[in-house]
């Protein structure tokens, strides 16, 4: 198993999501890039620990790569705009990727250039890489958020638009249905 942390706005938006990917076992939403030890949700919206909402996905990689798992948060987040996604404004809400090892590091510059290339975004890609310092687990509350929440407002105008543009685009990369 390996681990992929992942920041690109929300973290129920990306959960969402990744819960759906082939080969994924677990996805924890939680707090990386910042200063503060262990930080709550509530220091975090405040935009002055340094923190990014990411979620870390636990994978397999000889059953999805890493490079798909990017492809795939390239394609359900806007890497173009600086700290914001949407209504959602702070550097909780940058994108960012958080590498395990320099491997990683090479596959998302790759990547990068795959998606710069291929022209899929209008803009330049913003998206921070930098290794993973901690990570902090976000509060039980987040968890499973979309599952347990799926008719909530904040979730039927933003979350559930990225599942199925994930769905359109990356079918072959889903979990069979249960």
């Amino acid at each position: 198993m390996a681990l992929a942390t992942l920041g690109g706005g929300c973290f129920w938006c990306l959960e969402a999501v990744y819960q759906g990917v082939r080969g994924v076992t677990s996805v924890k939403s939680g707090y990386a890039g910042g200063h503060l030890a262990n930080p709550s949700y509530e220091q975090v919206c405040t935009a002055r620990t340094g923190h990014a909402e990411v979620v870390q996905i636990t994978f397999d990689p000889a059953v999805v790569s890493y490079a798909d798992l990017l492809r795939i948060f390239f394609t359900i987040h806007d890497p173009t705009t600086l700290n914001r996604q949407g209504n959602d404004v702070g550097t909780q809400y940058r994108s960012i990727i958080l590498t395990h090892d320099e491997e990683q590091t090479a596959t998302a510059r790759a990547v990068i250039g795959e998606i710069e290339a291929a022209g899929l975004w209008p803009g330049k890609i913003v998206t921070e890489i930098e290794p993973l310092q901690q990570f902090w687990p976000a509060e039980a509350e987040h968890d499973d958020y979309f599952n347990r929440n799926p008719f909530s407002g904040y979730c039927r105008a933003v979350v559930a638009p990225k599942v199925q543009k994930f769905r359109r685009g990356f079918s072959h990369l889903m979990k069979a249905a249960a």
